[in-house]
Parts: structure tokens; sequence; C-alpha cells
């Protein structure tokens, strides 16, 4: 039986000296957001902000300068993450290009597609949105149905991808899709390309709204969009590869404890400074979940860091945190007989109908909570 390893991370002095850093310019930045707004955190788009974090070096941290990064480290990296989503930041913008398509070009894309995108992703000016889940297929990736079809100069798209975030708002896409049969081993003949959304034909985007009424998800319709081959990411048909790696990046961040912690913040401002004893003993507990998390979290960093691939750390971070995320506001509702209503003058109660609004997702986003236990057993020899 294989066992985990969550190696304790190293010591960073760097590390701590950049949070004080961090916590000066948020505290000018955010000073004007309401706690309502700050409960949107990582799904607030707010592109200035991007640009202002560019601007500070704090997006492409661990890349090599050359492509516009900073050569810091993933435990430095890992301190502007956390501050940022602490505070309520909005960081929606650049997340998902700094979290996992930046690295991924860096590590199989071509020259040309390091120099010219990199730069701008690092500069909080390129925005990117995650091609994968398609209609019906819930998180078995390797069920994808949308297919590039090989013609002259490149390849004609089919297909039909769902959940997008924030594709209405990207410049690319990172589309995951098949190039092969697929007949003996569905994980083989898949690939990935690099979709230029504004400048693709046979591309549209169509709106998906969330419960709450926003519009952060989107269905993304490929009918014969040609892409030239120059769009291909890495190696044809070495699809799978890439993207469970890139899951590792995608599963193990604090985003995936921390999308709840607004709600426990506003919490203890109801709660005063003499809780009941009933209060203190479910507030320590939470503080204990969040607290373990960010240990293993920090681990899979450091793993990161030394060049491993982690990706049954990061399954397991991001089921534990997903579970987490989930009890917060049903815990802070217990503790306290106000009703959540994204409308009211409460800030807590607010931020409590809108994380509520949210929560079910917690589990569903970044692989379900099924497909990530199948993954925890097979790391663990029980399947």
């Amino acid at each position: 039986m294989n066992a985990f390893t969550f190696a304790p991370p190293p010591p960073s002095s760097a590390a701590e000296a950049l949070r004080e850093e961090v916590r000066d310019f948020l505290k000018t930045e955010l000073s004007g957001r309401t706690p309502l707004q700050k409960a949107e955190s990582w799904n607030g788009h707010d592109p200035e902000f991007s640009r202002k974090m560019g601007q500070r070096g704090w997006i492409g941290m661990t890349w090599p300068k050359k492509y516009g990064g900073h050569e810091r480290s993933a435990l430095e990296r890992y301190v502007v993450l956390e501050e940022m989503l602490a505070a309520g930041a909005p960081v929606s913008a650049h997340w998902i290009a700094d979290r996992q398509s930046g690295p991924l070009l860096l590590r199989v894309g071509t020259e040309e597609q390091r120099q010219s995108i990199l730069p701008r992703i690092a500069a909080g000016e390129c925005f990117f949105c995650i091609g994968m889940s398609e209609p019906d297929s819930g998180s078995d990736l390797a069920s994808t149905r949308t297919r590039a079809t090989p013609v002259q100069g490149g390849f004609l798209v089919n297909g039909t991808k769902l959940w997008t975030s924030l594709a209405h708002l990207s410049h690319y896409m990172i589309l995951f899709c098949r190039t092969g049969d697929g007949k003996e081993d569905k994980h083989a003949g898949v690939s990935q390309f690099l979709v230029d959304l504004k400048n693709t034909s046979g591309l549209s985007i169509r709106p998906v709204n969330a419960q709450s009424g926003e519009h952060h998800f989107n269905e993304v319709v490929f009918s014969d969009a040609f892409l030239p081959e120059t769009a291909v990411i890495g190696k044809l048909g070495d699809g799978w590869n890439q993207v469970t790696s890139e899951l590792a990046l995608e599963r193990s961040g604090p985003e995936r404890f921390l999308s709840s912690f607004a709600v426990l913040v506003e919490l203890l401002r109801v709660l005063g400074r003499d809780p009941s004893e009933r209060a203190a003993i479910a507030v320590g507990r939470l503080s204990s979940h969040i607290l373990t998390l960010r240990r293993l979290s920090r681990s899979v960093a450091g793993m990161l860091q030394n060049g491993e691939n982690p990706a049954l750390e990061a399954a397991m971070v991001k089921d534990l945190g997903a579970l987490l995320e989930q009890e917060i506001p049903e815990v802070a509702r217990l503790l306290s007989p106000v009703e959540p209503s994204v409308s009211s003058d409460s800030d807590f109660a607010a931020v409590m109908a809108y994380v509520m609004l949210h929560a079910p997702s917690f589990s569903l986003r970044g692989g379900t909570r099924e497909i990530l236990r199948g993954i925890i057993a097979r790391g663990l020899g029980l399947r």
C-alpha cells in the first residue's frame, strides 16, 4: 500500500518578509470594498487590480525572468495567494492564467507561445479559461467528445465545453479535446490547444447563470472552428499526461479551503469577544481544520518547489478543503439566528447568503468528490 507524504514545507524568511508587504498593499487597495464584495474573492473580476498585482511582480512569480517572471519561490507565491484570499481580493481575472495555464505553457509550450503570452500574463494583462468539462460527462475528462480533426494547415474543432469559468472575459482558452479514436484506451489520443477567444471564427460563448444570478460560467460551442498547427500545446496525443500534471496545480492551493473564510470572519465579529461555550468550541474546531489544511497545502507548494508532481496529495487537499468550505456556512447558521440574505443590511447575513448560494459548487469544481476519492483510493492501493 502506498502512503501519502506531506513533508514539512521548508522555512522561507523571504516569504514571511513578503507577507507584510502584501498586507500593506491590500490594506490600501481593499479599503473601499464591502464584506460582501470581499466574499467574492477569487470570483471577483477586476482587471485593474490584476494589473496592479502584475506591476508588483505578484503574478508569474516563480517563472523565469526572460518570460516576464520573477524567479521567486513557490512558498513566496503561496504567501501572496493566501493573503489575497484571506483579505477577499478580486483575483479571478488573472487567477487561472497564473495558477495553471502559464505553468503549462512554460512546461510544454513552444518558445513562440511562451514569448508571446507569458509576459502578458505576468503583467496582469492576459486572462485564461479552461476548456475541460463537457455536457453529460461530469468530471470524467477522458470521456471528452470535442474533437479536433486535422486539415490543411491546422485543425477543425467541433464540440461543446461547459461550466467554462469567465470564458466571456478571457483572452485565451486551454482546450482539452480528442485527436485520436481512443477506442482501446480513452486516455490516449487526446491533446491540448491554445485557443484565441477573440480571433477564432466558428466559436460561440453562451452564458450559464449561477443560481445566484451571476454570470461566471459559460457554454463554449465549437462549430468547424479552425485552429492553426501552432495552437497545439505540447505533444499531439499527450494531452492526458499534460492535463493530469496541470490538475495538481488546480487542486492544492489555498483557494481550496478559503472560499468560505469571509463567513468565518463575519461570524467572529457577530460572536464578539465573549462567545458561548458552544460557539467557542465550534469556531475552535473550524480554525484547527483550516490550520491543518494550510499545513497540507503548503506542503504541496514545497513539493512543487522541488519539481515533484504531488497529484495525489493535491486531490486530498481539495477533497478535505471542499468539506470544510461547505461546513463553515452551515455551522455559522447554527450559531446565529440571522437569516441569510444578500440584500440584508447585516454584513454577516449578506456574506453568509452569498457563500451558501455558491457552496454546492465547492465539491464539483476542480473534480467532483467521487472522482477525487477514486484518485485517493488508487493512490493508497485500495482499488
